[in-house]
């Protein structure tokens, strides 16, 4: 069976694919079948977002969709920038922009005041609609600077629960094992062997 990753973001699809590797199912970048689609992420929730991508992919491409829409939420913030995370800074922003942005409006906040939560949403739809949505969370916090030169995004700024080091700090497989995507993925995962598709590594 092969899934269509419903995403132009390389940095996203190679992690997606990182930890969907024991899925018996291959994977498909848009640019592999030469599809361009352009969905509007206009949702107000992770939620609305994912399906959105999703159906709009899988209906373009007549496949299996999967999509994410992942972000960060901090609390002193009031949950910003929540869905507007890739494009906290502005349109066209990098991700350096937009840590930028956070930690200066951050900046008077105290340590025990910098609590946030990295949120993912993975949704997988057939051509004919959504299938189904998976939901993954990391409590933790921001720092005061960026920190690490892995992973992409908040990685640089964003310190786990019970961890010392920033994403960015750490190695691919140790980010995936407690990440927000890791554990959406991971259910989805699951979601996916229960309906059909194989898994090798419970053969």
């Amino acid at each position: 069976m092969r899934l269509l990753l419903a995403t132009n973001n390389r940095d996203k699809a190679a992690e997606i694919r990182a930890i969907l590797s024991g899925l018996d199912v291959g994977l498909v970048l848009p640019a592999d079948i030469a599809l361009k689609v352009e969905v509007e992420e206009d949702a107000d929730t992770f939620e609305g977002n994912a399906a959105k991508k999703a159906c709009a992919f899988a209906a373009a491409a007549g496949m299996e969709a999967l999509a994410d829409d992942s972000g960060l939420a901090v609390e002193a913030l009031g949950g910003r920038p929540g869905v507007f995370s890739a494009r906290y800074a502005g349109p066209g922003c990098a991700y350096a922009d937009n840590n930028r942005k956070l930690l200066a409006e951050m900046a008077a906040l105290p340590p025990e005041r910098r609590e946030a939560r990295m949120v993912c949403v993975a949704a997988v739809a057939t051509p004919r609609g959504l299938l189904l949505t998976v939901r993954g969370e990391c409590r933790g916090r921001i720092a005061l600077a960026p920190r690490g030169t892995n992973g992409f995004g908040y990685d640089p700024v964003f310190v786990p629960e019970g961890q010392t080091r920033a994403f960015a700090e750490m190695a691919p497989h140790e980010k995936a094992a407690i990440s927000h995507r890791g554990r959406a993925l991971r259910a989805l995962r699951a979601a996916l062997v229960e309906r059909g598709f194989s898994s090798r590594s419970a053969r």
